[in-house]
């Protein structure tokens, strides 16, 4: 079960480091930039929430609670390298 916690986090992350470095390619206003990691982040809490209220659901081998840590974590990863990536594109 926790291989399949760190398969989706590690997964999730490419995808949304990936997306950060499109979005950082379009010079969004403000913090648009940030909304999809938000999103995932706050899907990571619902899914936490679920795991808490909710029986055992196996989803891709992994319960509510890892999607949750696995949605955490690739959020937090992927906000890290977006605001990186936007501080390097307004200094230029």
């Amino acid at each position: 079960m926790i291989q399949a916690v760190f398969t989706i986090g590690i997964v999730m992350t490419v995808v949304l480091v990936v997306l950060a470095f499109v979005l950082s390619k379009i010079n969004l206003k403000g913090f648009t930039m940030y909304y999809p990691f938000a999103a995932v982040f706050f899907a990571g809490l619902v899914f936490l929430l679920l795991a808490i209220i909710l029986e055992k659901v196996d989803i891709l081998g992994a319960g509510f609670g890892g999607w949750g840590l696995a949605c955490l974590f690739s959020a937090a990863i992927a906000m890290i390298i977006a605001a990186i990536l936007d501080s390097y594109a307004q200094k230029a």
